[in-house]
């Protein structure tokens, strides 16, 4: 007699391993998605617009598969040269990733800039898109489903092929495992890109830099977010320090662009500048796991950012 083969247990799916990219227009909730899907700070949030200037990759471990997150500047009409810089960026990450999600705001009417990144998803034919709404928690169920449609119909209208359109909340933490679940069924299969542990590629001190830059946007002026860059100088562990005590030491210059704008960063009495160095030092820590003394010293560079020079320089 024949044994009967044990159908009891399907075969398991197929590993899968690529890169996902979010785009949208600035302040659409890219980096906050990015962080809630690994799991911990790898990108900058802002209430500001325009905050990412780097492309950070985030780095989802499944049992399943590995998705790789790059997180990306919004895509805006440029007025400066570093403006046109951080959207060659944009394009450029589009033609290498394997799935794109477009963030869109459940908040805000779809507007201009949304449109004008979505003909420029409608160029771009093979790789499969999926339309996030974000920010579901600001609005109510009818203001959802209006913009649901409207999102819909925006794709029709341009002949893009949403692969899928989903709400969701990284800050209340819903539907986020379910964005992790449609994207990585979009992935092809593959080994493990990364060792697994690994939540970010991002240099060291990149993201020292843009932990102190975040910290520096905190509660400014409208003018300051486009004219402020950091630099990390030097992190050093710090000489003569027992092993069970080590200490980090951290110079780091934060530039503007004006004299004028010295006064805001450092605040009365070097106030703001000693406020700014706490927040962001203990963001580092966590990051580091070692314990730093943070230097920062205001600079300015004049009017840096149409400057090629310059922008060299600090990192772009």
């Amino acid at each position: 007699m024949v044994p009967m083969s044990d159908t009891s247990k399907a075969p398991a799916a197929p590993y899968r391993s690529g890169f996902a990219c979010f785009v949208g227009r600035p302040n659409a909730g890219k980096s906050t998605l990015t962080n809630a899907l690994v799991g911990t700070k790898v990108a900058i949030t802002s209430d500001r617009p325009q905050t990412t200037r780097h492309t950070v990759r985030g780095i989802v471990h499944r049992p399943d598969a590995q998705l790789v997150l790059v997180d990306t500047p919004g895509l805006h009409k440029p007025r400066t040269l570093l403006g046109e810089r951080l959207n060659d960026l944009v394009r450029s990450t589009w033609a290498e990733v394997d799935v794109i999600g477009f963030c869109l705001p459940a908040d805000q009417k779809l507007g201009p800039g949304d449109k004008f990144i979505a003909k420029e998803l409608a160029e771009i034919k093979k790789t499969p898109k999926v339309a996030i709404v974000t920010k579901t928690d600001l609005v109510d169920s009818k203001r959802l489903a209006e913009q649901l449609i409207a999102i819909q119909q925006l794709g029709v209208e341009l002949g893009i092929e949403w692969a899928e359109i989903i709400p969701v909340s990284a800050v209340g933490d819903k539907q986020v495992g379910l964005v992790a679940d449609l994207l990585t069924k979009l992935l092809p299969k593959g080994q493990p890109l990364y060792p697994d542990g690994d939540l970010t590629d991002e240099p060291e001190q990149i993201m020292v830099a843009e932990l102190i830059r975040e910290a520096a946007l905190e509660g400014v002026r409208d003018e300051l977010p486009h004219s402020l860059a950091v630099v990390v100088e030097e992190m050093l562990p710090r000489e003569d320090r027992p092993a069970d005590r080590p200490l980090l030491d951290i110079h780091a210059n934060v530039y503007i662009e004006r004299q004028s704008q010295k006064a805001i960063v450092i605040g009365a009495k070097g106030a703001r500048l000693k406020h700014v160095g706490t927040t962001a030092r203990k963001h580092i820590e966590a990051l580091l796991g070692t314990p730093v003394y943070l230097d920062l010293h205001v600079k300015v560079a004049k009017d840096w950012q149409r400057d090629p020079k310059q922008l060299r320089k600090l990192g772009f």
